[in-house]
């Protein structure tokens, strides 16, 4: 393993962390300033609002993981493609279960700078908890 993969495993382990915490101060290191996070309802949040999220308590995670991790690195960019596992509740309603993530990793020009996410996608994950009907597939009410 390189040590770039080992850098960018434990920054994401510091931001899977954080966000499963509600680490707002962390959450502010781990960001970069420009950042925007895609929810799997194509909303986007800047680094304020996605942050926000975890203060006045409306964003509450019992588990927030990635596993399925793919990485692919160009230059100072890391682009991974992984399972996004969660369960929580936002506002009081249930999170999904399951989603793909696209996170967006840079690496400022500094040799001694951190690794940060400068952006995040979610999306559903078909025939998962939570994730809207398969399109085209049978229903599963069931019918007699």
């Amino acid at each position: 393993m390189s040590d770039i993969t080992t850098e960018i495993e434990t920054v994401l382990a510091n931001w899977t962390s954080a966000e499963r915490s509600g680490d707002v101060t962390v959450l502010d290191t781990v960001l970069t300033d420009d950042f925007v996070g895609v929810g799997p309802l194509g909303f986007a949040l800047p680094k304020d609002a996605w942050i926000g999220r975890h203060r006045g308590g409306d964003l509450v995670y019992d588990a927030f993981d990635l596993d399925e991790v793919d990485e692919h690195r160009h230059g100072d960019a890391t682009v991974v493609i992984a399972r996004h596992g969660a369960r929580g509740a936002y506002q009081g309603h249930p999170l999904p279960e399951a989603l793909r993530a696209t996170v967006v990793l840079v690496h400022d020009d500094a040799p001694s700078a951190p690794w940060r996410l400068a952006s995040l996608h979610l999306s559903f994950i078909a025939g998962t908890p939570g994730a809207p009907p398969i399109p085209g597939a049978p229903s599963q009410t069931g019918s007699s």
